[in-house]
């Protein structure tokens, strides 16, 4: 019986020194466990501003010299030389191509051999009307004979004055065999080669000139384009709307800007039934001749935008199409809120709906939140984010 209760007694030792070690291992657990929850995450945020901005609005063009001469031959002939290569400038009254002048030089030596012998049949008139005229006041001779003498001398002078147009008409037509450059500009293709015969009745011109001093670049509007770009301009009607534009930029096709800035001059009448647009035409000066006729490029047409709230970019995200920020409540959390986008300008976007002026956003690190995240804010120096837009 007393080894009975010895070891009854040994045995409740043992359990309890195993639950005692049980609990203080649960409880050291317990206690690591929240020593080990992290820290709400340090993030910067931004208070957000509203600020005048421009915008930009482009529209796809085509560039044309400020007039396109085409070059014609005015006579017939042979083309015996071209004077100039294909893309090159050319100043006015430059030789472009001459014609075989040969059968232009033998019309206008007929036509000084014709006039020579109106003249000297003048002369012949002028003789006889001078020996009539003593006669008949003498009564030698009759009246009609002078009468006679006289149309046969208006004649021949006639014939002098046709004579000479005749050699007018010549030397013309010899001036046309030498073809200048009627203004200063650049020289496009050449589908001719010398020796081949050209009309001024032919299809095709012998080149065409881009007088380029000056260049248009036509462009069009949709409907929607057209009525917000009324928006906001100085004047009653289109034309003064247009006066007060403010100049626009050309950008090339390698995506740089055309450094000097031109201004919109024309717009057509009405929108094409088919297409839905209206068209445009803004010019540009062109001085070292960096633009050409049939090249590409988009005019830039700049818009003021009263103070508009601004988001940088790069503090957004985007959910099924629509433009998310993480915004900074009282209490440290961040919540979800969708913008309504007016435009771009450059780094940020342009809001309509979403944010009010001074509101807290999450700047950068928006990658690692989620919906209700509580974060320790850092404030950014808004002064630094918006100085670009000074």
């Amino acid at each position: 019986m007393e080894a009975l209760l010895k070891t009854r007694t040994l045995s409740t030792f043992i359990f309890t020194i195993t639950t005692l070690i049980l609990l203080d291992s649960c409880s050291s657990s317990s206690a690591e466990g929240v020593a080990a929850a992290p820290p709400p995450p340090e993030l910067p945020v931004l208070a957000v501003k509203s600020k005048p901005v421009t915008t930009y609005s482009e529209f796809n063009s085509a560039i044309e010299g400020k007039r396109d001469i085409e070059i014609r031959p005015k006579v017939d002939g042979y083309l015996e030389a071209i004077h100039v290569d294909e893309g090159s400038f050319v100043k006015r009254g430059q030789v472009l191509f001459r014609i075989d002048p040969r059968q232009y030089n033998a019309q206008l030596n007929t036509a000084l051999a014709q006039l020579a012998s109106a003249k000297a049949a003048l002369e012949s008139a002028s003789i006889n009307v001078s020996k009539l005229s003593p006669l008949v006041k003498n009564g030698v001779v009759s009246d009609v004979q002078l009468r006679t003498a006289n149309a046969a001398y208006n004649m021949a002078k006639a014939n002098v004055l046709q004579a000479q147009a005749q050699v007018q008409a010549a030397k013309i037509n010899l001036s046309y065999t030498t073809i200048t450059a009627p203004a200063a500009g650049y020289i496009g293709s050449i589908p001719f080669k010398t020796g081949s015969l050209v009309t001024s009745a032919g299809p095709e011109a012998l080149t065409v000139l881009s007088e380029t001093k000056e260049v248009h670049a036509y462009f069009s509007m949709s409907e929607v384009d057209f009525i917000d770009f009324g928006k906001g301009l100085q004047g009653g009607s289109l034309a003064e709307k247009i006066k007060s534009l403010p100049q626009i930029e050309l950008v090339l096709p390698d995506e740089t800007i055309y450094p000097i800035k031109g201004r919109v001059e024309l717009v057509e009448g009405q929108f094409g039934k088919t297409t839905g647009t209206i068209n445009f035409r803004a010019s540009f000066p062109n001085p070292e001749g960096l633009l050409r006729s049939g090249s590409t490029g988009k005019v830039r047409i700049p818009k003021v935008q009263a103070n508009t709230i601004l988001v940088p970019q790069e503090a957004t995200f985007e959910l099924q199409d629509k433009v998310f920020v993480y915004t900074v409540n009282d209490s440290s959390k961040v919540v979800g809120k969708p913008l309504s986008i007016a435009g771009s300008n450059g780094k940020f976007y342009l809001v309509s709906k979403g944010l009010a002026e001074g509101e807290k956003i999450v700047f950068s690190g928006i990658d690692r939140l989620q919906e209700g995240a509580v974060i320790k804010p850092k404030a950014v120096n808004s002064e630094d984010i918006y100085k670009e837009l000074k």
